[in-house]
């Protein structure tokens, strides 16, 4: 728990109550279990609760299941991530038990089930240990039938029981999952949390109760990055889209189809990813900006239609959700292996636009950066989020969807003449009419992927594809300048930069702070726009003695991860150094701090 806290002496002989600041759970059992879904139920009370959190996961790719985590920290403060050390661990079997024992602070608790658990004498006084019948007081509860659908839940009201939750907050969220199924679900599933909450807990010393929310009465919403990326498509204005299912992707094209009908919209599930991207291209090319996604494996099969696109300037925008590669790679495992694809994807000189979103919140406001750029600049947009950010579930200030939803329906009113790639703009910008608007010269515009002239016919002249070349490159160049420089976290000079993008961030923040709670010179960076990069990025590293890019890729043949190379190229700065892993795993803090401290040594010692 954290340090920020107080006991209270319960009477009667009852656990004394501690009132803590936050709290880390991880909850380890098999996939089948439903322990995403006790995640699910603590994380969306902390919302509901004004409470800040964060959670974790981690699930087999196999269709058979197998041993999986869910991580929750909640805070009445400001929650940057998962966290490194879990305060409790719910262990459902000895397997939960032996393999998560040593993510546990010192003095931790182990809630186990103790119908499948035998504890470790060695371990029994170094956490504390509270073992529950829980399979056992299920089948008590609910009947035999049960016992596996049931033991979540029970569960579930053990956890109320220990951090006094709001009960009547979490039966609501209980009725609400189950609405629509039988009503001896929804009765089976209360019964079982209250028969978990009225537990004794004997061997309990203590319970725990959170200090009230820093600041009250905020309007939260609580979802995962998917969802919230799915919905800042629709506030964008999105009303067609087209995809093919794949982790993690698929939950993003699942809630589209789900929700785009109720808009006058349309999402299509198309037989492959080829069809996929070449459908959401026609329906851009008709007039609004459309989406189609995929993961790592379906972007490389998408390439050429997006190569396609630049060459036709089409506004598009692609999802993709990196997972670990190459190929089939690790389908539930982190990785930010795709930035290299997403920048660079393609033969020829194909320029597009490459967005990261660095957390839940960020995937709906980027949704729409997305769209408006693809639009503005007729472009294809890339949005790159990672399974950490996709399954992870967040709380964050409801959105105020009267000032950002918008309608980018076609304008058709007729125009006079038009040639969508005129060179002498003063821009530079491609702008397409929607198919269908009356052209009053009788000369109509076409499209290609072949190089063309100022009205988009076909043409071989080397010194049009020189220009139209130049065209599609200066107006990333253009769109450069508009993007806000970031700023760093932390003063604007010192020793160390640590420099991130899409899911690192709050870890990296939080290792700042702890860096410089001890005394270190650190600060961070956190990159948003990809591709084109910031003007004046060059201005910040001035401010600091080491560049460290940390990120979730290998160091590939010549020692950088894909940011750190690109940063390199673009700069020419031999302060520029790789933080890099490729275990499936979001970072820890202690990991960055270690890392970027036997860095900084090795540098100083030259040996790095």
């Amino acid at each position: 728990m954290s340090d920020a806290s107080a006991s209270l002496t319960a009477p009667g002989g009852q656990p004394k109550v501690t009132k803590i600041s936050e709290a880390v759970i991880r909850i380890a059992g098999n996939s089948q279990d439903g322990i995403q879904a006790i995640g699910g139920f603590l994380a969306r009370l902390a919302g509901r609760s004004e409470q800040e959190v964060m959670t974790f996961m981690t699930i087999p790719s196999t269709i058979s299941g197998g041993p999986s985590i869910f991580q929750v920290r909640v805070g009445s403060g400001e929650v940057l991530s998962s966290g490194d050390e879990a305060d409790m661990l719910l262990a459902f079997y000895q397997h939960s038990y032996e393999d998560h024992i040593s993510s546990l602070k010192i003095g931790g608790i182990v809630l186990y089930d103790s119908d499948h658990v035998e504890p470790k004498p060695e371990w029994q006084e170094t956490y504390r240990h509270v073992g529950v019948q829980i399979s056992g007081l299920t089948v008590e509860a609910i009947g035999g039938t049960g016992r596996d659908k049931g033991k979540n839940i029970y569960a579930l009201g053990l956890l109320a029981k220990i951090y006094d939750l709001n009960v009547p907050k979490l039966t609501k969220l209980i009725e609400e999952r189950f609405t629509g199924k039988d009503p001896s679900v929804v009765a089976n599933a209360l019964t079982c949390f209250n028969a978990g909450y009225s537990n004794s807990l004997e061997n309990l010393l203590k319970t725990y109760q959170f200090y009230p929310a820093e600041t009250k009465g905020r309007s939260q919403i609580v979802m995962n990055g998917n969802e919230a990326l799915a919905f800042g498509l629709i506030a964008a204005g999105v009303r067609f889209g087209a995809g093919y299912p794949i982790t993690p992707w698929s939950d993003i094209m699942e809630l589209l189809r789900r929700e785009l009908p109720k808009y006058g919209g349309e999402f299509i599930q198309c037989e492959d990813e080829l069809a996929a991207v070449s459908m959401a291209i026609g329906a851009s090319y008709a007039g609004r900006v459309a989406v189609t996604g995929s993961s790592g494996p379906g972007i490389s099969l998408k390439t050429e239609a997006i190569g396609w696109a630049v060459m036709a300037e089409i506004p598009l925008v692609v999802v993709d959700v990196q997972r670990g590669g190459p190929s089939t790679g690790m389908p539930t495992s982190i990785e930010q292996s795709d930035l290299n694809i997403a920048c660079f994807g393609g033969h020829g000189d194909s320029p597009r636009v490459v967005i990261a979103p660095a957390n839940v919140e960020e995937c709906f406001y980027a949704a729409i950066e997305a769209v408006n750029i693809a639009r503005k600049y007729s472009t294809p947009v890339l949005l790159l989020t990672d399974q950490g950010i996709a399954t992870r579930i967040e709380a964050f200030d409801e959105p105020d969807l009267k000032n950002v939803c918008q309608d980018i329906s076609p304008d058709l009113t007729p125009v006079q003449d038009h040639k969508p790639y005129d060179l002498d703009t003063a821009d530079g910008i491609t702008r397409h009419i929607a198919p269908g608007t009356r052209v009053a010269s009788g000369k109509y515009p076409v499209v290609t992927g072949l190089e063309h002239d100022e009205l988009g016919h076909p043409t071989g002249s080397p010194k049009l594809h020189v220009k139209m070349n130049a065209k599609r490159r200066n107006k990333l160049r253009a769109l450069s300048w508009e993007l806000p420089v970031p700023k760093t976290y932390g003063p604007d000079e010192g020793q160390i930069l640590l420099v991130g993008w899409g899911s690192a961030q709050g870890p990296l923040r939080e290792a700042v702070d702890r860096a410089r709670a001890v005394g270190d010179a650190v600060s961070c960076l956190h990159l948003r726009h990809l591709n084109p990069l910031p003007n004046d990025l060059e201005k910040v590293f001035r401010g600091f003695h080491h560049i460290f890019v940390v990120e979730l890729n290998d160091e590939n043949l010549y020692g950088f991860g894909q940011l750190a190379a690109i940063l390199r190229g673009r700069y020419c700065d031999p302060r520029i150094r790789s933080i890099t892993k490729t275990d499936g795993l979001t970072w820890k803090v202690k990991e960055i701090l270690d890392r970027a401290r036997a860095l900084a040594q090795a540098i100083k010692e030259g040996e790095a």
